[in-house]
């Protein structure tokens, strides 16, 4: 079970939910370390004072806020544990909105909550009222040193809680309206089918980190002391010199791509319609073989019995001429 990173409670009106929140992400990426390339010792980074000239332990760190070039306020972990915010210890939700109204680029990280056993049952109320409404909730939580604005939405079976960021955080404004574009309307007609074209279901299941894969193959490669494979890419084209042409080529690209996924998904269905009226018509079959063999046994049987009269029909009529020859 991982840790619990924070716990406290969600104010939803009157009501308290005691919760504890958890991380939703973790970091997949190949981490190394920084070696000495002589003698590939790891390097030792220190805390240096430079006017004492001696290595600063973590117990002499204190933190300081420059208010001038040179000149700062010194903080200790005290001082900050005394800032006046309800949010250090519940996620109080203020008001609610819909999925849509809140834009992408504001999300920053990812949390789930999970309730305490005494708050089982108004946790799964709260959840279940914002699947009703298809709402988000949003609220304030003091996660660290910050005081993050957030969003509770329900994801599958988990209640997650996603940090904002404020919109001073953003290098651009998402309110901003895109200038009239220069293109022409069979350029538009042309992006628009390629995009219907490549349309489909998000799977995230379908993708993967390349570069990750790649990396751990070369260090594979490395340690069994193999050649590293050099796959050669196409260079990305620069500037493109005709925009209808490259998109007509496109589209007849994707046009060639999606003809032969749907063959290939005809094919299979054919396949899996063979096998499937093969193997219906295999008790069929049987059933047919079962039927013949028990007529034929029948029609077999039936040829004897009319076969054995007629010969006892002989044998008396001989007998009776034998009588009369006699007599």
């Amino acid at each position: 079970m991982p840790r619990a990173m924070w716990s406290g409670v969600i104010g939803f009106g009157m009501v308290s939910i005691p919760i504890k929140l958890y991380a939703a992400t973790e970091n997949r990426n190949v981490s190394f370390h920084q070696l000495h390339s002589v003698c590939q010792t790891r390097i030792k980074e220190v805390r240096w004072c430079q006017t004492c000239d001696r290595e600063v332990p973590w117990e002499e760190v204190q933190k300081g806020f420059e208010y001038t070039k040179g000149e700062y306020v010194m903080l200790d972990e005290d001082d900050l544990k005394k800032l006046p915010l309800p949010s250090k210890d519940t996620i109080d939700v203020s008001s609610f909105c819909a999925t849509e109204a809140v834009d992408p680029i504001y999300f920053e990280k990812h949390y789930y909550l999970e309730p305490e056993k005494t708050g089982k049952r108004p946790f799964d109320l709260f959840v279940k009222a914002l699947i009703e409404k298809g709402m988000l909730g949003i609220a304030s939580i003091t996660l660290r040193t910050k005081e993050r604005l957030c969003v509770l939405r329900p994801v599958g079976s988990h209640l997650v809680m996603s940090t904002l960021l404020y919109p001073d955080e953003l290098r651009i404004d998402p309110s901003e309206e895109l200038p009239e574009p220069r293109v022409t309307k069979q350029e538009l007609a042309m992006a628009t089918n390629l995009i219907d074209l490549l349309s489909e279901d998000f799977e995230p299941s379908k993708y993967e980190d390349r570069y990750r894969s790649a990396l751990m193959e070369m260090i594979d490669a490395k340690l069994e002391g193999q050649p590293v494979k050099r796959e050669k890419h196409k260079a990305a084209q620069g500037e493109v010199v005709d925009l209808l042409e490259a998109l007509r080529n496109s589209v007849s690209s994707a046009k060639g791509g999606s003809k032969k996924a749907k063959e290939k998904t005809e094919g299979d269905e054919k396949v899996v319609s063979i096998k499937e009226r093969a193997s219906k018509a295999a008790p069929e079959k049987k059933k047919t073989a079962k039927t013949a063999a028990k007529r034929q046994k029948t029609a077999s049987i039936g040829r004897l019995a009319k076969s054995r009269p007629a010969k006892k029909v002989r044998k008396s009529t001989s007998k009776a001429k034998t009588k009369q020859r006699s007599a």
